[in-house]
């Protein structure tokens, strides 16, 4: 398997566990938001490994989202 496959499978798990834990899971909140944040960040290095600029879009966008989701829940 190749590293950029790798990165892109290490980014699936993430979002899907932010998924299950918002999901079935919600008194578990932030974990969610950080398994999101986390998802976005390796999405983010392969979309700039793979140059799929609006992918890269999208995930700067849900990584500040989940940073500023962060900052208000712990103040």
């Amino acid at each position: 398997m190749k590293l950029n496959d790798v990165i892109q499978w290490m980014g699936t798990v993430f979002v899907l566990t932010m998924y299950v834990i918002m999901s079935w899971f919600p008194d578990l909140h932030p974990l969610n938001v950080v398994a999101g944040l986390c998802g976005a960040i390796v999405f983010f290095v392969w979309t700039v490994r793979v140059r799929n600029w609006p992918q890269m879009i999208i995930n700067v966008v849900a990584a500040l989202v989940c940073v500023v989701g962060l900052i208000r829940h712990f103040g």
